[in-house]
């Protein structure tokens, strides 16, 4: 059974209507997070990415969307071109008045290769915290 994983819980001062498309809309993605090729929020629709801790050391990262609830839930798989192992990445959002709380894990980490240290629990918890308490964030709350 998987045991590593990544949870996050914020709260944002932003509607939940716009943390949705700002995890859903390829055009505000990029703002924030990766400027994916491409981009649906929905169950089956496949996409990826390239990213990594270095320029010369860079990983392609193939996901699919699982579940997607509007304005509520979208989990997608995320794994690497040529590397064992599947994980999962879920943001579910919690309207509180005017706030957006937002639920964050990627779970299975444990599945990716143990001998290559860019895969460590310790970095995907580094890479989340600063995507989304500075990107997103500032994204959400400052147009920025």
């Amino acid at each position: 059974m998987s045991t590593q994983q990544v949870t996050l819980e914020r709260t944002f001062s932003a509607p939940i209507q716009k943390v949705w498309l700002a995890l859903t809309n390829k055009g505000e993605m990029k703002k924030w997070y990766f400027d994916l090729v491409e981009f649906k929020a929905e169950v089956g629709f496949k996409f990826e990415f390239a990213g990594g801790p270095a320029p010369d050391r860079q990983y392609t990262h193939l996901c699919e969307v699982t579940e997607v609830i509007p304005n509520k839930k979208i989990t997608y798989s995320w794994k690497y071109k040529g590397f064992a192992g599947i994980s999962y990445v879920t943001f579910e959002l919690f309207e509180q008045g005017a706030n957006t709380l937002l639920k964050f894990s990627h779970t299975s980490l444990d599945t990716f290769p143990a001998d290559n240290a860019d895969f460590a629990a310790k970095n995907f918890a580094e890479g989340w915290n600063s995507i989304i308490d500075t990107s997103l964030k500032a994204y959400l709350e400052n147009g920025k």
